[in-house]
């Protein structure tokens, strides 16, 4: 990916632990990689095509002077974040915050802090079996939309699919979504167990009804397992009401384990249950 760097911004701003440092204030050094695609810019010669590089130095200069943080890591994460969020054409950012002389009474030249943020895409599989399911899944895209640093790209149709695991109970009708987020993916299921709660989702029995049930399928290409956490989701390639869906907006992503395509996945399911309802 093509970079565009911002080397060595000098910025006179009030951050520190130490109170004095917050009401004098100090210099910091701040370098920025920003990645980006700069091919159309390039090839046109046009500035809206390309990060404005003298914008971001000023926002970088703004910000750090208009707020103040305790601790170098939690200035360069907010920064970080405010980049990403003002400057959609940037997808990564690597990020470093310099404090010369810091005030540790030894003969230091300088500490720093650096930190690479990124914009990811994950997957989500919505689903209703109880009251408005409608509504409840349209509720549930817009409050992600909402969240800080998340923007849903795409959305597939609603499907009506027969429950899953406890049989006995009403249908579902279940979706899946396409969302750009700057959240960890811990970060991410967070907020989804937090709108779950909002539509009054209450965890009782395993694959029982539930107002509003949202799963992270798929985030970029990691792979992952936690006890309360796997990504990709756990037996998602068993899961029509998931695949169905899920093809209609990323038919060509692949599954990071088996490498098979959505859409072959989705093909190798329906081939398998056609197979069985033939025996």
């Amino acid at each position: 990916m093509d970079k565009i760097k911002i080397q060595d911004l000098e910025v006179f701003a009030n951050h520190g632990v130490f109170p004095e440092e917050n009401v004098l204030g100090q210099k910091f050094v701040i370098s920025a990689d920003l990645y980006t695609d700069t091919r159309k810019a390039g090839l046109t010669d046009n500035l809206s095509a390309s990060v404005h590089y003298g914008e971001v130095s000023a926002l970088i200069d703004s910000y750090l002077k208009e707020h103040t943080f305790q601790l170098l890591e939690s200035a360069a994460e907010h920064l970080a974040e405010e980049i990403l969020i003002q400057y959609p054409l940037v997808q990564k950012l690597h990020l470093e915050i310099k404090k010369p002389w810091a005030p540790v009474h030894l003969p230091l030249k300088t500490v720093s802090v650096e930190i690479v943020r990124a914009r990811h895409t994950a997957y989500i599989a919505l689903g209703s079996n109880m009251g408005d399911r409608e509504n409840y899944l349209n509720q549930a895209v817009k409050a992600l939309n909402a969240v800080r640093g998340c923007e849903v790209r795409q959305v597939s149709s609603f499907i009506e699919t027969p429950p899953y695991g406890v049989t006995d109970q009403a249908d579902f009708l279940n979706g899946c979504l396409e969302l750009e987020t700057l959240l960890t993916p811990r970060e991410l299921l967070d907020e989804l167990h937090r709108i779950e709660q909002e539509a009054g989702r209450e965890r009782i029995i395993h694959w029982g009804p539930r107002t509003l049930d949202l799963d992270i399928i798929l985030y970029d290409d990691l792979v992952a397992e936690d006890k309360d956490l796997c990504i990709p989701h756990v037996e998602m390639q068993k899961r029509k009401f998931v695949l169905e869906p899920l093809c209609q907006i990323a038919p060509y992503k692949r599954h990071p384990v088996y490498g098979k395509t959505v859409r072959e996945m989705l093909e190798d399911l329906e081939f398998s249950d056609g197979n069985k309802s033939g025996e």
